[in-house]
């Protein structure tokens, strides 16, 4: 079954908003199983977005409309998809005192204008979730004319889902995916892997991994796919098709067995995983502590490790020294050139005695050209600090100021996970 997304708003083409519900919505078409060939995106013009909903209907079973539902003017989706389907829209009593009720809850008078949200065009059904006001709809299209067509398909279907974000999502995991699978028969399962990685390019992981790629695309079953996703890594997919769920995470569990002597050293997590969530993990298990001293990095680091939940059982604590004076006063860096893994390594220990930390861990480097001390811009030294003693290392990073500090935030929370599993070994 072919599913085509239309997400639908001017200010999508104007990039005053990203577009990260098409890609959610394609993610979860493939992990049911269901082809998606096309996405698209068209503005609030009426004669567009019927162009654009007889042409996906034209080339696929069912279209995804995203977007336009609201009460105003501009929110003309359920107009141009009754006129499609060659319909009336007409009142939903029921869908009318729901959205009634959700102004009446938050002590508000409803607008009339919101009951246009409750016109649903005759044959089609509302989705049963509705967070928001805007009510989700199941539309169906009636049969193409075959007498004129090679087509054989009896019925299309549009769904149309709001744009908010999570009222959409609660209706496609809600509603939307299972009514697909029931249209298209579809009974095997498709479940993912994900394998995030850290340190090597995408040229060099694929090289490393091109023989097993070569084999699994002549068994063709499961798949490898790579997802270069900026200062977050490397992802290594693994998509396994099966007629059940256990039988599909057998597949997933056999391949990543064989994988794991390939580039199992280059991996840090595995699906939602990032970075600062697996090192606050490990910090966890093994009961210490750790406090950070930041330059280059302003903050960064202290902040994603914040951003984890059950990081105050761990994180005793941070120092910004940008300049060179608060480095050496706060932190005991000696006078001198503060770009250099001696500094670092100050940093490190004297941030770890200040917050009675089990381990200390600082940055310290050249963000852009009026900092350089000498050194090429991109220049980072970090230090890990510890009871065992201090390591640092120097690397050159790529990009502007900003990738600079991003790739050196989570460059140090790396080089602090591969000392705390290297405690293991």
């Amino acid at each position: 079954m072919k599913v085509e997304v239309l997400a639908i708003g001017t200010e999508l083409l104007l990039g005053q908003i990203v577009d990260t519900n098409s890609s959610w919505i394609g993610q979860q078409l493939a992990a049911a199983g269901l082809d998606s060939h096309f996405q698209t995106k068209v503005g609030d013009n009426p004669e567009r977005i019927r162009g654009a909903l007889r042409l996906a209907l034209d080339r696929s079973d069912a279209v995804i409309c995203c977007g336009g539902l609201g009460p105003t003017q501009d929110d003309i989706t359920r107009e141009m998809i009754a006129e499609v389907m060659g319909a009336e829209l007409v009142q939903d009593d029921e869908v009318a005192t729901r959205i009634r009720a959700m102004f009446e809850d938050r002590g508000r008078t409803m607008p009339e204008n919101n009951l246009k949200q409750a016109l649903i065009p005759v044959g089609a059904s509302p989705i049963p979730q509705q967070p928001g006001t805007a009510p989700g709809l199941i539309c169906p299209i009636a049969a193409v004319d075959t007498a004129k067509t090679a087509d054989t398909r009896s019925e299309r279907v549009i769904y149309a889902v709001p744009g908010v974000p999570y009222e959409m999502k609660e209706m496609i995991t809600g509603t939307v995916i299972d009514d697909l699978r029931k249209r298209s028969g579809e009974s095997s399962v498709i479940r993912s892997r994900v394998l995030r990685t850290w340190g090597m390019s995408e040229s060099a992981l694929s090289e490393l991994l091109a023989d097993r790629i070569t084999e699994l695309d002549a068994i063709g079953n499961p798949t490898l796919a790579f997802l270069a996703s900026g200062v977050e890594g490397l992802k290594v997919r693994i998509t396994a098709k099966a007629p059940s769920e256990v039988e599909a995470e057998q597949l997933l569990d056999t391949e990543q067995a064989v994988l794991w002597p390939l580039i199992g050293h280059l991996v840090f997590g595995l699906d939602d995983d990032n970075m600062e969530t697996v090192v606050v993990r490990e910090l966890i298990n093994r009961g210490l502590t750790v406090a950070v001293a930041e330059s280059v990095t302003g903050g960064y680091v202290a902040g994603r490790i914040c951003a984890v939940p059950g990081a105050s059982k761990v994180f005793c604590g941070g120092v910004v020294a940008y300049q060179p004076e608060i480095k050496q006063r706060l932190l005991g860096v000696p006078e001198g050139p503060v770009v250099t893994e001696e500094a670092a390594v100050a940093m490190a220990e004297g941030v770890r005695s200040i917050m009675n930390a089990d381990i200390g861990l600082a940055t310290t480097g050249v963000a852009g050209p009026d900092e350089a001390e000498g050194k090429p811009v991109g220049t980072v030294c970090f230090a890990v600090a510890s009871p065992d003693g201090a390591l640092a290392t120097t690397i050159k990073l790529p990009g502007d100021r900003e990738r600079i500090r991003q790739f050196s935030t989570i460059s140090l929370l790396d080089v602090l996970r591969r000392v705390l599993v290297n405690q293991e070994s």
